[in-house]
This record gives C-alpha cells, sequence and structure tokens, in this order.
C-alpha cells in the first residue's frame, strides 16, 4: 500500500485528491496538512473530504501531517510549495507536485529537493493534456514557420496567475518544437498600436471569467486556413487521476526531476 498525504486538503483540488486515495485499493490517506489557524484543523482529514472517519487528524505541521506518508501531494501556492519540497527533501518523501506559478529561485529549491528524491512536478496533470503538448509539438514541426501560432487560454476568476502554467508548458512545446527561445518570442496579450505580427512570434492570451475549469486552445494560422487544436476540461478530476498515477508510478523510482510526459511514456 502507498500512504500518501495532501497539503491543503481543505481546498478544492485537496478535497479531490484526498476522495482519490480514499477510494483508491492500493493506496491510504496517512497524512493532511492545512494552514495555521484554518477551522478544519485537528479534525478527521476523512470527514472533511466526505468519507467514512480515517484516523487522520489535519495538522499544520508538516513533521506531525506527514510522518507516515511515503509520497506528498502538493496542488497549492509556490510558497507553500516550497516549504513542502524542503520538508520533503529532508525527510526523504517522494513528492508530486501540481502549484504553478514559480519564479526561478524557487524552481532552483525544486530543482535541488529532486537531487535527493523523487519529484514529478506537471503544471497540469490531465492526461489529455499532456496529451496536446505532445500533438502542439508535432504540429508545430509539420506546419512550419507559415503558419502563426496563438496560445488561448480561460480559467475561473479565482486563478491567481496569469497565464496558467499549462499554457506556458504549451508555449515552451512550441517554441523547442520551432528551435527558438520563447522568452524572445513570447507575445503576453497586445494593446495599442503595435505594428505588424513579427515572424516567429508566439502569442499566448489570458482569459479569466466565471467558474471555468480550464480551456486551452492552440491556433495555427496560414494563409486561407487555420487550425485549431483544444482542450476544455469540465471537472477538476481529471487533474486529480493524473496525479493519483503519477504517485503509482514514482513509487520506486531513482531522485530526480520527472514530468507527466515520463508518467504517461510520450
Amino acid at each position: 500500500m502507498i500512504h500518501a498525504g495532501v497539503v491543503g486538503i481543505a481546498g478544492r483540488m485537496g478535497s479531490l485528491l484526498a476522495q482519490g486515495i480514499i477510494d483508491a485499493e492500493d493506496m491510504v490517506l496517512a497524512g493532511a496538512l492545512e494552514a495555521k489557524g484554518h477551522p478544519v484543523l485537528g479534525k478527521d482529514a476523512g470527514t472533511i473530504v466526505g468519507r467514512d472517519l480515517q484516523g487522520v487528524g489535519i495538522s499544520c505541521v508538516f513533521e506531525e501531517a506527514f510522518a507516515s506518508c511515503d509520497v506528498i501531494i502538493d496542488f497549492t501556492m509556490p510558497a507553500v510549495t516550497v516549504e513542502t519540497a524542503r520538508y520533503a527533501q529532508e525527510e526523504s518523501k517522494h513528492l508530486i507536485i501540481g502549484t504553478t506559478g514559480f519564479d526561478e529561485e524557487q524552481l532552483l529549491m525544486i530543482r535541488d529537493c529532486a537531487g535527493k528524491v523523487p519529484v514529478v512536478m506537471a503544471p497540469n496533470m490531465s492526461i489529455g493534456v499532456n496529451v496536446m503538448f505532445k500533438v502542439a509539438a508535432i504540429l508545430t514541426e509539420l506546419l512550419g514557420k507559415d503558419y502563426d501560432v496563438e496560445i488561448i487560454e480561460a480559467h475561473h476568476r479565482l486563478k491567481k496567475d496569469a497565464p496558467s502554467g499549462t499554457a506556458l508548458g504549451l508555449a515552451i512545446s512550441i517554441a523547442e518544437a520551432k528551435g527558438v527561445e520563447l522568452a524572445k518570442n513570447a507575445c503576453y496579450e497586445r494593446h495599442g498600436i503595435i505594428g505588424a505580427r513579427p515572424d516567429g512570434e508566439i502569442g499566448i492570451q489570458t482569459l479569466r471569467a466565471g467558474d471555468i475549469v480550464g480551456d486551452h486552445t492552440v491556433l495555427y494560422a496560414g494563409n486561407n486556413e487555420r487550425i485549431e487544436l483544444k482542450h476544455q476540461a469540465h471537472s477538476r478530476q481529471n487533474f486529480a487521476r493524473g496525479a493519483l498515477r503519477a504517485v503509482r508510478w514514482l513509487k520506486g523510482r531513482e531522485p530526480g526531476l520527472y514530468s507527466m510526459i515520463d508518467v504517461l511514456g510520450l
């Protein structure tokens, strides 16, 4: 059995992850963490996610929450995830990261953690989205420089980072397929008199509205035709299922920083 713990168990993703772990035949929910002062602290983790008692009290202290865990799953915020990574490194816990919006210093810390323990980090754990990363790279190579590429992403009004980690992941895949540096070719939104579109530009447009779970479209526009590659997430269950697949895949792996592309064998 895999003993798994969840950071931010009272959140939208945390609750789904905990439910998935409890319902899985090969996993046990062995730890649950929430922020200091949160009203669920001290309560049983099973009851706050709509399941039976699990005998796991929710704590705000890493050492108390995850002492008996093999793997920790974190879909929270960069500052929290960095602390999770620090604990995982010190205590030799496997780590699954679905958080987005890291800065370079935070990414360096996670890479350092991955030098000591196995880590799966992905901007999107959905199987469909990770296939989309692969297909976007193939389309970019096949269509060549005669097609302009635009990425449009839409999420709910509460999402804190923009553009989404998934949109950035798509942009990275496309830039690599083009053989260019994303930093020199990305265009984040447009405003005013900007002139003609530069050759090789990769546009990334962001929408925030309502309760949209996550929509991503890659538009390839040539002369007289266009292709649209699109993924729509109808539920966060997609992300939870992918994360649990990553948990199973990570068991027995050597230290390293892995992605969902590795997990899926793409």
